[in-house]
């Protein structure tokens, strides 16, 4: 009986050992709130819509301490909708995130998978006082759909810091037979964080080829181009966002609906644009007002130019728990066609107004 309690007791340890190296997280967002759009050719739409601030998710997040200051790490992240139930993108399980990876204190982290692109990262966390999520979200003028948000078959490295400094860069597959060029991705971000300022440079490259296949031909295509430079400043009774940004080339400035106001011709997606940006988040008790004014400036022959303000207000009920409130309104100009939408969805009008909660785990 002895030498079971000591075996017993061993194997405890090893086992308590084991889990202290070794941790996995689950986390997540539930968002959901009522929705009022206007302006769009379908006419005004009143709904309930998740992932209005933030989207709506369930993750899994891992470490494991391989000693000597490095770790494995993976994330595991899928959308859902709260409105009904379903699976934010249909045919995929974890189609926000997915990645594995080393990670370590001096040589800096490398992951493989589906990530977030640097180019979103500096637009969402530096730029915008919406965090890209309510109507006032940037996501409605700056381009961040599709790739510009988050990349397939990745390679991310991020160096440490260092004084505030550090570097993130990406470089996706197009993972096309016959092209090893055609439908690759790069982007490059050099990020400060010290103190009040938070500032990111980045640079994102686009391939827009596609690799003969069968009897289609090849197609070379010209690059789609975005730098932007993103700055917040904290002076703690305000805290100040700024940012602009270069898109050039196909697909530099995609527009999110197709042709939202029925245009008789429509709306054609500019190939030269610069995007500008100011915001601000005001703390007042236990919420915040956040207000931006955003501008793009479409350089090409078509000049279909857009302007949007939009005002907010979030409420912390608790740490977890936080109601909101936000309108934005665009003015189109020269049959642009661009939509106030939110964190989820891209919007049907040139009007939007959200009031909902979220709760984060």
């Amino acid at each position: 009986m002895k030498k079971l309690t000591l075996a017993a007791l061993i194997a405890g340890s090893f086992a308590a050992t084991a889990s202290a190296q070794s941790n996995v997280t689950i986390y997540g967002i539930v968002d959901a709130g009522i929705v009022r759009e206007t302006g769009g050719a379908a006419g005004d739409v009143t709904k309930v819509t998740s992932g209005i601030g933030s989207q709506s998710r369930i993750g899994f997040r891992g470490t494991e301490d391989l000693g000597n200051g490095l770790s494995a790490i993976f994330t595991l992240e899928s959308g859902y909708k709260v409105d009904d139930g379903t699976i934010d993108s249909s045919g995929t399980l974890f189609n926000r995130q997915a990645f594995v990876g080393l990670s370590s204190k001096t040589l800096g982290t490398l992951t493989l998978g589906r990530q977030y692109n640097p180019l979103y990262n500096a637009l969402s966390k530096v730029a915008d006082p919406f965090g890209a999520g309510y109507a006032g979200s940037a996501k409605n003028l700056f381009p961040a759909g599709g790739v510009n948000t988050r990349v397939s078959n990745a390679i991310v490295y991020t160096t440490p810091k260092w004084s505030g400094f550090s570097i993130e860069g990406m470089y996706a597959l197009g993972e096309q037979a016959g092209d090893s060029e055609a439908g690759r991705l790069f982007s490059v971000g050099f990020n400060y964080s010290q103190g009040p300022l938070n500032a990111s440079l980045v640079y994102n490259n686009r391939n827009n080829d596609v690799a003969a296949s069968g009897t289609t031909p090849a197609a070379s295509r010209e690059d789609g181009k975005n730098t932007l430079l993103a700055v917040n400043y904290d002076f703690k009774v305000v805290k100040v966002f700024a940012a602009f940004e270069r898109d050039k080339g196909l697909n530099s400035s995609p527009i999110p609906v197709a042709n939202a106001f029925g245009y008789a011709v429509a709306p054609r997606a500019s190939t030269e644009a610069d995007d500008a940006l100011l915001g601000v988040q005001v703390p007042v008790g236990a919420g915040t007002i956040i207000a931006s004014w955003m501008n793009k400036n479409d350089k090409t022959v078509s000049n279909q130019d857009a302007r949007q303000w939009a005002v907010g207000y979030t409420h912390a009920l608790s740490k977890r728990t936080s109601a909101y409130v936000a309108y934005a309104k665009i003015d189109n100009k020269n049959g642009a066609g661009y939509t106030v939408g939110n964190n989820n969805e891209v919007g049907s009008g040139d009007t939007g107004f959200n009031l909902g909660i979220r709760h984060t785990f």
